[in-house]
């Protein structure tokens, strides 16, 4: 006997019978489409682009509001004028957010605010405001509570802008493992307001820019380029535009960034691919973050591993000398860690067999050849791991860099 489906041969539903037994597959698709908006003066009650994304209907605007602590005590007062010239009625969640309460006691502080306030399912985004971490921690209750519950971000880092605010991904950390808990749920809408940045400390503009260089090593050598020439300039000025070289360059610098990092991860959103390009910077990186907390921010952790890399990319001919060189200076000249004392042979070998789990058993470890391109390999030895320590260890102690644009220095 033929066991029987309802549904129609069109709805993708097949059924077939299993020795004695039956059985069905199902297959669907879920369209995913979110934007990304650079939106000068979001605040200005003359700019209606957040009120806009937080209305639905002709209704009056009822909203949860997740805001960093810091944020709220900056722009806390020119939210809420904001808000209530537009009409929204809303509630503040202040999080004081930070890498040591990534963690899921802040995801259900988050869902209990949500649930104690009576977020609908469908069409009252949560708006979540501040830098990447408290993104990630509203991203993943939202994608929670109720299955999926929609969210605004407003990131207010340079890190939030050009990464964390922007993708898919969100994370909170488990034990000793950076985002090892998580979920795929992209906020409807990033808008991004470079005007935050003006009141950014200047180490997590660095932060923020120790990111853009990855996106400049292994597919954008005009925007390294640019890092190269205006690094010092854009962090003084705080990534505003005015006058001055820098001042030109910074929204340039901000607008290459957030396009090369959408063009990587738009057809592999969902990570079925493991071999991904911005995991350059990231394969040693989560275990030496996690190890110095709270010492070192994300983006300096991401630094170090990038210049690992790039020693060991130049240790297999892949970068030149004078190429190690400009890469190194540049970390140099924004002031970017390049080792760090946790960072040893054995912390290095243990990070990357958990990198290997996480890859599916495949280091697919980025390698920049040149600047401005990648490649992946497979074949990372320990040995190779503990000479380029060796070599970055040499430089740090060198009080000069141009030593470093020999390839004998360095052990080719």
């Amino acid at each position: 006997m033929t066991a029987q489906s309802s549904l129609a041969p069109g709805d993708r539903l097949y059924d077939y019978t299993t020795q004695g037994g039956a059985a069905w597959r199902v297959s669907a698709l879920k369209e995913v489409s979110y934007d990304v908006r650079i939106q000068p003066q979001l605040l200005d009650p003359a700019n209606p682009a957040l009120a806009h994304a937080l209305m639905s209907g002709t209704a009056p605007a009822r909203r949860l509001i997740v805001i960093d602590a810091t944020v709220h005590s900056l722009y806390g007062e020119r939210l809420a004028a904001y808000l209530a010239g537009h009409d929204v009625e809303f509630q503040l969640c202040v999080i004081d957010a930070h890498e040591s309460v990534k963690v899921m006691e802040t995801v259900f502080e988050v869902v209990g605010a949500m649930d104690a306030f009576g977020v609908p399912r469908r069409h009252a985004p949560v708006l979540a405001m501040g830098g990447g971490v408290l993104t990630d921690i509203v991203g993943l209750a939202a994608s929670l509570y109720r299955r999926a519950t929609p969210y605004v971000r407003i990131p207010t880092t340079l890190i939030g802008m050009i990464d964390a605010g922007i993708g898919a991904k969100t994370g909170v950390n488990f034990r000793e493992h950076k985002n090892r808990l998580g979920a795929y749920h992209p906020s409807s809408l990033t808008l991004v307001d470079p005007g935050f940045l003006a009141t950014l400390d200047a180490r997590h503009l660095r932060n923020g820019l120790a990111e853009i260089l990855k996106i400049a090593l292994i597919k954008d050598a005009e925007l390294f380029d640019l890092l190269e020439r205006h690094g010092v300039g854009l962090v003084e000025q705080r990534m505003q535009p005015g006058e001055g070289s820098a001042g030109g360059a910074a929204l340039t610098v901000l607008c290459r960034a957030v396009q090369g990092m959408l063009q990587e991860l738009q057809p592999n959103l969902w990570e079925h691919q493991l071999r991904r390009l911005v995991d350059f910077g990231h394969s040693f990186s989560p275990t030496v973050e996690m190890a110095a907390l709270p010492e070192l921010l994300h983006g300096e952790a991401v630094c170090t591993d990038m210049a690992l890399s790039s020693v060991l990319a130049h240790h297999r001919g892949l970068l030149t000398g004078t190429e190690l060189g400009r890469v190194l200076d540049v970390m140099r000249l924004l002031r970017l860690p390049v080792l760090h004392p946790v960072c040893t042979p054995e912390l290095m070998h243990r990070a990357l067999a958990d990198t290997v789990k996480h890859r599916d058993g495949w280091q697919h470890l980025p390698l920049p050849r040149g600047i401005g391109d990648a490649v992946f390999v497979n074949d990372l030895a320990r040995q190779e791991v503990e000479a380029a320590l060796l070599a970055l260890a040499e430089h740090e102690q060198a009080p000069r860099q141009p030593a470093l644009r020999d390839p004998v220095d360095l052990g080719a």
